[in-house]
């Protein structure tokens, strides 16, 4: 089988609320679109049901305090559980455990070669979570712990963590900011309205400087310009990091009619945006790839965007159309370009890019 697409009706029960942007409803029009592509019956793709994490894989990254506290205020019916928008229901504490459950299965189902790659279709998101504390809808960090996992257990020493969501994963980027056995790359929107983190001069610290890489677009950035910084920093630094494992935060809210996000990427951005990571794991890791679902709140588009991406880890054609006729002003390109040539300029100091 060639991908792994992890799923539960169970992640339907973390309830945040009417009119809350991340409702179950993402992974409904998800599930839906699946069903309608005809890809679940090519044989290429197989749905794999999650078991909870264990609370010591859990601790791996996060607080037993902070652990206990999520269970406690979950039981107690919920609520707010962050100064902002993280919402909980009475069911989210078992549903978080089953979504770091669901990207840890992932991850060992690739590293047993059952599958070449996965995608983790979990909720609640969790690359805004950090050790001890919720953010952002997110509990507790997917992507992170499946890192440590594989740290701890299989032994790896450098795993890249691909951050594409439209938000800043200032979690993800915590919890490893002073190692380098986790590359933290993240290509967002500028993040000085959220989450405050996220900006160039953000290399890592002590053993892990070098090994944080931020590209933080101005509002409206269009696909020409994001496809150009995969060419000349994503790849780069990969090729030069060969990374043994490579996990994708992979958020749709890049979308420009998402109603939560800033950029204005096209639906087709991110199969070609699939297409190079793919030509990156072939390259460095024998294929070892795992995506993991973060944002992405047009309802009327996610379900294709996302089902564009599990076809093109499946091998599977599938068309996705796209409406879009804003044409970016030359402005707001070059404004957006000067991001590449600032973090090229930083980040020289650890990787070359000569050619780029």
């Amino acid at each position: 089988m060639r991908t792994a697409i992890i799923f539960t009706p169970k992640y339907l029960e973390h309830d945040t609320g009417k009119d809350h942007e991340e409702s179950p409803a993402r992974l409904r029009v998800i599930r839906k679109e699946l069903e309608k592509s005809g890809l679940l019956a090519t044989g290429r793709g197989s749905m794999v049901k999650p078991k909870p994490v264990r609370l010591e894989d859990l601790e791996l990254v996060h607080e037993p305090d902070y652990i206990d506290l999520v269970k406690r205020f979950c039981k107690s019916g919920g609520g707010l559980l962050d100064l902002g928008d993280t919402i909980v229901s009475s069911k989210s504490f078992e549903v978080a455990l089953l979504a770091v459950g669901g990207t840890i299965e992932a991850v060992k189902l690739v590293m047993a070669d059952k599958f070449q790659n996965a995608f983790a279709l979990v909720r609640p998101p969790g690359h805004h979570a950090g050790r001890y504390y919720a953010l952002g809808f997110c509990i507790f960090n997917n992507v992170a712990v499946a890192a440590g996992y594989l740290l701890r257990y299989f032994g790896l020493k450098r795993i890249l963590i691909l951050d594409i969501d439209a938000h800043h994963g200032n979690g993800t980027q915590d919890v490893f900011y002073s190692t380098n056995k986790v590359l933290y790359l993240g290509l967002h929107q500028d993040p000085r309205g959220f989450p405050g983190t996220g900006f160039i001069d953000e290399v890592g610290e002590q053993e892990g400087r070098g090994y944080t890489v931020n590209l933080p677009f101005p509002f409206r950035t269009p696909d020409e310009v994001y496809l150009k910084a995969f060419d000349q920093i994503v790849t780069p630094i990969t090729q030069q990091y060969k990374p043994e494992f490579i996990l994708v935060s992979v958020g749709f809210d890049g979308y420009y009619a998402d109603p939560v996000g800033e950029l204005s990427l096209s639906a087709h951005v991110y199969t070609k945006v699939f297409s190079k990571i793919l030509d990156l794991a072939s390259q460095s890791c024998n294929r070892k790839l795992v995506a993991v679902l973060e944002g992405g709140y047009n309802l009327k588009a996610l379900g294709r965007m996302a089902t564009s991406v599990i076809a093109k880890l499946a091998g599977v054609p599938y068309t996705i159309e796209s409406k879009r006729s804003w044409k970016p002003s030359t402005g707001l390109v070059r404004r957006a370009e000067l991001v590449i040539d600032e973090v090229k300029r930083v980040q020289s100091s650890f990787w070359s890019f000569e050619g780029s």
